[in-house]
């Protein structure tokens, strides 16, 4: 290991980096030049940025300067890794290229500090929201996301803005309980996994909670999202397991 790198594994999510958020950009990009350099690894699971259109987007100016500061801290030695969100499932193996980062799969087992441990975004645990799933299914379809390719970017980008006003006049009026995870959704999903301790974000709501499976205690870390004044980080490590900021 590096001189000055410690061992903990470093969990994120949620932070929906825009243009139109300049504090939370400069937040983040703060952390990948300090706490995210001297750990072992950090994973991004999902909604880094508040929409992707496509991996043809890569040389904006904004999204170029997020995949610099990424690259930088994969050059540094740290393993970087990201899984996609409900705002980014487009990011595909261009983008992965380009920060040096790898691509995790939607539930991801992993051994973290000793831990056998599963990582998710979060949102296939909601599953009181019936609409949202069934969109989720249809988005995530491969031929939808060819065909969807396939259209001009600005075509692309006009279509997600009408989907994210859409989501946000929905979520007014969705009761909060359909916006959070389903508690036998997430015991079910730790079943069969075989893992003892669930991380995710998209919910926003960061906390530790339990949960009985087959008479195990089992641990749920949920990640928060990032403002200007606040950044949600998982600490990992043989020692200890905390939310740092």
């Amino acid at each position: 290991m590096p001189q000055g790198r410690n061992e903990r594994a470093l969990f994120i999510s949620d932070l929906h980096l825009s243009p139109v958020e300049p504090a939370t950009v400069e937040r983040f990009l703060k952390f990948l030049a300090g706490p995210a350099q001297a750990a072992a690894s950090l994973a991004i699971l999902g909604d880094l940025f508040e929409y992707w259109a496509g991996d043809d987007d890569l040389a904006d100016p904004f999204n170029a300067r997020i995949i610099a500061a990424l690259r930088a801290v994969t050059d540094a030695g740290v393993a970087v890794s990201f899984m996609a969100g409900n705002r980014d499932f487009l990011i595909g193996d261009s983008f992965a290229a380009a920060a040096g980062l790898s691509l995790l799969p939607d539930p991801c087992v992993l051994n973290i500090a000793g831990v056998r441990s599963l990582l998710a975004h979060g949102d296939t645990l909601c599953t009181d929201d019936t609409d949202y799933q069934d969109f989720r299914r249809r988005v995530r379809d491969p031929a939808w996301q060819t065909s969807f390719l396939a259209r001009s970017l600005a075509d692309r980008k006009a279509e997600i803005d009408e989907l994210r006003q859409r989501s946000e006049r929905e979520k007014k009026i969705k009761p909060l309980h359909i916006m959070d995870v389903n508690a036998s959704a997430v015991v079910a999903t730790l079943r069969q996994h075989g893992a003892s301790i669930l991380i995710h974000g998209h919910t926003h709501r960061q906390g530790q909670h339990t949960h009985s499976v087959d008479g195990q205690i089992c641990q749920r870390w949920v990640l928060g999202d990032w403002h200007a004044d606040r950044g949600s980080t998982l600490a990992c490590s043989t020692d200890a397991w905390r939310f740092i900021d």
